[in-house]
């Protein structure tokens, strides 16, 4: 039986499973077909891709700093360069504002702590029980695993539905409310146009990426990456299904106007809804540990909206694992 299993591959499920990797054995376990949760990199064909999680890392405390050097040292991840434009406002580009990517996409840092780890994908936890101090893990495909300690990372919701009956802590019973985003990839004729990415104050869009800027790949097509905003996403999102080719077509004519670009047709178009996107309001605590039960917690909505977060708790956790 291995020590512990690890539910999720965003940040804090890879950064949670590297720290521990070094003194425990570990699988990690996630519904999606690949590493990086909500820090994905859609594949168009072998050499073009779409960032449609997170946008970009900017680096606040000092530990995850230095962190990121040592990544953009080694290649893993680098600076977004180029035009950062906002429109229909008066705020306008920090140049101090660092945008950190992935080199290769912005799922480089997860599999970069992952790459020596036995992670599982299209593994969907549908039920958890812990019998006799050993946590016994059940998956949507009728499978079941047996481990002596569980960590979750999944978004609030989820984590509630899950664990409820064994976490002893206020925070289980909090109204922790997760905007949604709806991230739209669109591939258009080639624009000659020097942007990088657009920050728009809209109702409906709130930002827009230019992939190719990010020089990752040549293509004779530019790849956008649109991202409505949280209180759009948070009305539309529960029926974003049905209503994906409407939706996408919303977001790109919102792109055309609000940049002035002229309106060609999308070639390719792609809509995902992130239901649970952030949390922008932190708790009081930055994880979780029950160590009669042996379960934790770590996510970035403990500490807030930005992918350092997730680090910055899955950090918090291993603290309390070794007391």
């Amino acid at each position: 039986m291995k020590d512990f299993c690890i539910i999720g591959s965003g940040i804090s499920g890879a950064t949670i499973a590297s720290i521990l990797s070094k003194r425990y054995s570990l699988d990690v376990y996630d519904k999606a077909r690949g590493i990086g949760g909500r820090s994905s990199n859609k594949k168009l064909n072998k050499n073009e891709s779409f960032d449609h999680g997170v946008q970009y890392v900017s680096p606040k405390s000092t530990l995850f700093k230095k962190f990121i050097n040592n990544l953009i040292k080694k290649r893993i991840v680098k600076k977004w360069l180029g035009k950062h434009i906002f429109l229909n406002t008066e705020k306008k580009e920090d140049k101090k504002h660092v945008k950190i990517i992935g080199t290769k996409g912005n799922n480089a840092i997860s599999k970069y702590l992952l790459k020596n780890i036995n992670c599982n994908f299209n593994s969907e936890v549908v039920k958890i029980f812990n019998k006799n101090k050993v946590w016994e893990i059940y998956f949507s495909d009728g499978s079941k695993k047996i481990y002596r300690s569980l960590i979750l990372t999944c978004p609030f919701a989820q984590l509630k539905k899950l664990s409820k009956k064994y976490i002893k802590h206020s925070f289980i019973n909090k109204k922790i409310k997760m905007d949604a985003n709806i991230t739209v990839m669109m591939t258009v004729k080639k624009i000659k146009l020097n942007v990088s990415s657009y920050f728009f104050n809209d109702k409906i869009l709130g930002w827009a990426g230019n992939e190719n800027s990010k020089k990752r790949f040549i293509s004779k097509n530019d790849l956008w990456t649109l991202q409505s905003t949280y209180s759009w996403a948070n009305k539309k999102i529960n029926k974003n299904r049905e209503n994906k080719e409407l939706n996408s077509k919303i977001m790109i004519e919102r792109f055309f106007k609000l940049t002035g670009i002229k309106k060609t047709k999308a070639l390719f178009s792609l809509n995902h809804g992130w239901k649970y996107s952030s949390n922008s309001k932190p708790l009081n605590i930055k994880s979780y540990w029950n160590s009669s039960l042996n379960l934790g917690v770590c996510a970035d909505w403990f500490v807030g909206p930005r992918l350092e977060s997730g680090w910055i708790s899955a950090h918090d956790l291993f603290k309390k694992i070794k007391k």
